[in-house]
């Protein structure tokens, strides 16, 4: 049970580290890797965005491996709940939101709804410091109420 504990907990701070990531680091001082994500004009598959992927997948990696050497301890379950955290993001942002892989288009669930539309508005502003909604799992309920009226019943 305290495993199961350390994976959801490990996976819900992971949702707020990418918040303040994204917000304060990939809007700041790493907007030259994550601008081509805003701003694409190339066609290309890969984006220099995707260097986050490896920045964020080190530690839950670093993890996996330090808690695998020490028999399977804390370390390995964080771990696991990051990397958990990744999937979830690859699945939820490049599948389903980007449509990088043509899967998952359509959906009646208000909640996925409201993420895309979410995401959108992040997208509608191609500047550095300008943007709303930098979270993935969690949005603003105005978006989620504004779902629920347009999702069939």
């Amino acid at each position: 049970m305290i495993n199961t504990l350390i994976v959801i907990g490990a996976f819900t701070a992971m949702e707020c580290t990418a918040w303040l990531a994204h917000k304060y680091l990939m809007h700041g001082a790493l907007w030259f890797l994550h601008h081509d994500h805003h701003q694409r004009d190339d066609g290309d598959f890969f984006e220099k965005n995707d260097y986050f992927f490896v920045i964020f997948a080190t530690p839950g990696i670093a993890c996996l491996g330090v808690g695998v050497a020490q028999g399977f301890n804390y370390w390995f379950w964080i771990g696991l709940g990051i990397t958990i955290y990744g999937f979830t993001y690859f699945l939820v942002h490049d599948i389903f939101i980007h449509q990088r892989f043509k899967m998952f288009r359509n959906t009646e669930s208000a909640y996925l709804k409201a993420i895309r539309r979410a995401h959108k508005m992040h997208h509608k502003h191609l500047g550095k410091n300008e943007g709303e909604c930098f979270g993935m799992l969690w949005v603003p309920l105005k978006y989620y109420r504004e779902a629920r009226k347009t999702t069939a019943k």
